[in-house]
């Protein structure tokens, strides 16, 4: 299934109502776009529509963030696919509950699906004040 949202960040909610209602219990989300995307603000805006009230940052020098204790936040940026499995991350998606993960490429899609995860790919172009959300499920 593939559907497209292209909206203001001010209805970002459009979008993460549509991930609530895809996402099953043990799914990992992989979240591409350009920097300042909005990937994080995609997170913070799931994690708030959950009522939940964790304090939701980049994970981008820390590696992984965890909120309420089953969505689990990766920011890879900088590292590669190697670097990732070397540091032993790939065994945190063994952890039950939601896993975004900003940076993610086309080899830990392919290496994810491999391994039977249930896996979702969120494209996000930005152009001017709107955004372009392709949800892959």
């Amino acid at each position: 299934m593939q559907k497209e949202f292209n909206l203001d960040l001010e209805n970002i909610n459009i979008v993460v109502d549509e991930l609530i209602n895809i996402i099953k219990k043990d799914t990992i989300i992989i979240l591409r776009g350009d920097l300042a995307s909005g990937k994080t603000t995609l997170v913070k805006n799931y994690v708030k529509a959950l009522g939940l009230n964790d304090l939701v940052t980049s994970p981008t020098f820390s590696l992984q963030s965890v909120y309420s204790n089953n969505i689990y936040h990766y920011d890879i940026y900088n590292k590669s696919l190697d670097e990732f499995i070397a540091l032993g991350m790939i065994e945190e998606f063994e952890h039950s509950g939601t896993h975004f993960v900003e940076w993610g490429d086309e080899k830990l899609q392919n290496l994810l699906i491999e391994y039977g995860y249930n896996v979702i790919l969120v494209e996000i172009e930005k152009s001017d004040n709107k955004r372009l959300y392709k949800i892959n499920a």
